[in-house]
């Protein structure tokens, strides 16, 4: 057994997941490293400029692209849309509202209903004793 620890480090891919930005789109000297967890957790308390403008305009992931538009990543493959747009890009969805947007908005609405309603339904149950 070791008697220091050693340094928790994840891929470039990993950190920007978890940063919520779009790796191609970060500098390269983040891209060809790699990122322990207390330089994860600095950039997230103090987010450096590059980081702050790309949170700002993008390019954005798919998983926040989806989220800025109210849909599923699903939804938005479904739509057509599979690369990364910036906040630009989504705004002129926004505005644009094409009619797979507003079909894969009411499937999400509906979806987050059917949640809440089996949520609800679970916590009665555990009320009473019941599964």
């Amino acid at each position: 057994m070791k008697s220091h620890q050693s340094t928790q480090t994840m891929k470039p891919a990993t950190a920007a997941k978890k940063l919520g930005v779009y790796l191609p789109a970060t500098p390269a000297e983040f891209q060809e490293g790699t990122v322990s967890r207390a330089e994860l957790n600095q950039l997230q308390a103090e987010p450096p400029e590059w980081l702050r403008e790309l949170r700002r305009t993008g390019p954005h992931p798919r998983p926040v692209v989806a989220a800025k538009l109210g849909v599923s990543i699903a939804g938005l493959a479904r739509g057509g849309v599979t690369e990364a747009l910036t906040t630009e890009q989504i705004e002129a969805l926004k505005a644009e509202r094409p009619e797979w947007l507003e079909k894969e908005r009411a499937t999400q609405a509906e979806v987050r209903k059917e949640a809440a309603r089996i949520k609800q339904r679970n916590a009665e149950r555990a009320e009473q004793g019941g599964r």
